[in-house]
């Protein structure tokens, strides 16, 4: 079915004249009649699908089906494919390589794991990234995914003689660019603009 999941009343699957209700696609292990007549057993996926799965156990059911009664037995699985979810926040343009990979676990406890490292970092940092580099440290990795998150500031700064009540509208933008890191090309064209726009006024 496409757009929605068909739901069923309670009631249809818990009727002990059933000895058995295997049910699918959640992705979390129950019973949804525990300590009941039938078992109603949601087993869960075998494998995380997704890092919302990170510390979740994974199991499988081992189920003796008989006449009014059925003994479950539930069997975790050990060494599935691990999911590992790391975030950093860098404050310091100092070694930021290194420093990002050293927020990563060690390159044998990545082997073969889904890895998301994600960073956040004042724009100015971006050029010091050096993503190949923290590529090939996790190519031992199933999958890695790198988010990173560059910070704006966009708080005007100036100077301490200065205030705000003392500059006209042009000037105040000229600070509002450099403040956003707004390439040189745009704050120019934009300034440019806003200037006829005030002329008109």
């Amino acid at each position: 079915m496409l757009g929605a999941d068909l739901v069923l009343p309670g009631s249809l699957v818990r009727d002990p004249r059933l000895d058995y209700v295997a049910l699918g696609h959640i992705h979390k292990p129950q019973d949804l009649n525990e300590n009941a007549h039938p078992p109603v057993i949601y087993p869960g996926s075998i494998e995380r699908v997704d890092f919302g799965e990170v510390g979740d156990d994974k199991f499988f059911v081992v189920a003796d089906i008989t006449r009014g009664r059925t003994l479950v037995q539930w069997r975790k699985l050990e060494n599935i494919r691990p999911f590992i979810d790391r975030h950093l926040n860098l404050e310091s343009a100092d070694n930021v390589t290194e420093t990002i990979k050293a927020a990563l676990p060690a390159k044998e406890v990545l082997e073969g794991a889904v890895v998301r490292l994600t960073v956040d970092y004042a724009r100015e940092l971006d050029i010091l990234i050096d993503e190949p580099e923290l590529r090939r440290y996790a190519e031992g990795a199933f999958e890695f995914h790198l988010i990173k998150h560059p910070r704006i500031d966009p708080r005007i700064r100036l100077p301490a003689n200065q205030a705000v009540s003392s500059l006209g509208p042009l000037e105040l933008l000229a600070h509002y660019w450099s403040a956003s890191h707004t390439e040189d090309y745009e704050a120019d064209a934009l300034q440019k603009m806003a200037k006829e726009i005030i002329e008109e006024e």
